[in-house]
């Protein structure tokens, strides 16, 4: 599939990976919010990183030009497409470890390209794990999922009068959350595309016994993130606020989730790197938790009070595959690695509001179209 990005971005044309030192750690979907992320973490560090991107959502290059100036030659960029094996087939073979994060990553977006949904999410992760395979190296792969393989959890009681909060009835549910107990229940192209991907890196531990595993995300949040309404919601909502633009509310504004901050989620994707010889084959949801589960509403307040934020609303029905209520009970996680998220989400949007004053896209870049295979 398409490797043109290259010729729309000539400053990052890809250096030779021949020159790359092996066992480098290789980042897919290295330019998106997620990747840009940990590829900085690993280059502070002092390790290799080769990030592996078609640059296909507005604003991701960026990202990478700015890994690109702060760690110079150990950023070992490769703008391809994961659809494409033979394009990133090289960068695969000679990976110690393997982060997956490229991703098309809308709901909305699926329904209207379910095959390319599909070739990206489903084709684009088999193609990564075959040429992990193919290199025979046995380096890790951990696969960003998402809570979307459960479905849309219409079988959970709910009720509203917990502050405004759509709640589960169930105490245990509303202590400790989603666990990963609960059975897959794909809806819609991307909860099928990615619960199939999901499936896939689980059965190369089984079939083939490559060291891999899942984490499924809830709502992550973040510096680098480039928000829509349909993905990164969170950081959407802080750009319109500081544009002053509208933001449409697909439902009543009750439905709740649990933001985790990415320095959070960074955390939990190394730790569980470094325990994958024990948790090799398993799937662990990521997210804030309990204590972390805010509602839509919560939010919106909560940017209002921050400066220069102002935040006009307008109403739509809910959309297909929305969650009234989704909160990840990370207990599995926690006593795997010993992980637990440091960063509260009052904190966390201060310093996302911080990092958009300073650093972050020009207006007319804050608003983009959410068809992406950066995560």
């Amino acid at each position: 599939m398409s490797t043109g990005s290259r010729d729309n971005h000539p400053h990052l044309t890809t250096p030779s990976l021949a020159n790359a030192n092996a066992g480098a750690i290789v980042i897919v979907g290295g330019s998106g919010f997620l990747g840009s992320n940990l590829a900085h973490s690993f280059l502070r560090e002092g390790e290799e990183v080769v990030v592996i991107d078609n640059l296909s959502r507005k604003g991701v290059e960026h990202n990478l030009a700015w890994l690109r100036s702060h760690h110079g030659e150990a950023v070992q960029p490769l703008i391809a497409d994961i659809r494409d094996f033979d394009a990133i087939q090289p960068a695969l073979r000679e990976a110690k470890a393997v982060f997956h994060f490229a991703a098309q990553t809308a709901v909305t977006t699926s329904l209207e390209h379910p095959l390319e949904d599909f070739e990206t999410n489903a084709r684009g992760t088999l193609n990564v794990l075959e040429a992990v395979r193919g290199a025979g190296r046995c380096a890790p792969v951990i696969f960003a999922s998402t809570n979307k393989v459960y479905g849309v959890l219409r079988d959970i009681g709910l009720e509203d009068d917990f502050g405004g909060r759509h709640m589960p009835v169930d105490p245990k549910l509303r202590e400790r959350g989603i666990d990963e107990t609960r059975p897959l229940d794909l809806h819609t192209p991307y909860g099928c595309s990615k619960g199939v991907a999901d499936q896939y890196v689980l059965d190369y531990a089984r079939s083939f016994a490559l060291k891999t595993a899942v984490l499924r995300m809830s709502c992550i949040y973040g510096p680098r993130q480039c928000g829509t309404e349909d993905q990164g919601w969170v950081a959407h909502f802080l750009n319109c606020a500081m544009a002053g633009k509208k933001i449409c509310i697909y439902g009543d504004g009750k439905q709740v989730r649990d933001v985790l901050h990415v320095e959070d989620a960074i955390a939990a994707y190394k730790k569980l790197l470094g325990d994958i010889d024990v948790l090799s084959g398993r799937a662990f949801n990521l997210g804030g938790g309990p204590a972390n589960a805010v509602s839509i509403a919560e939010i919106i307040a909560e940017i209002e009070r921050l400066p220069g934020c102002k935040l006009t609303t307008t109403n739509a029905d809910w959309r297909a595959g929305d969650q009234l209520y989704f909160v990840a009970d990370t207990t599995a996680l926690a006593k795997a690695t010993g992980w637990t998220p440091q960063i509260g989400w009052r904190q966390g949007l201060r310093d996302l509001h911080a990092w958009l004053l300073q650093e972050g896209p020009a207006k007319e870049e804050r608003h983009v179209q959410p068809r992406s295979i950066s995560a």
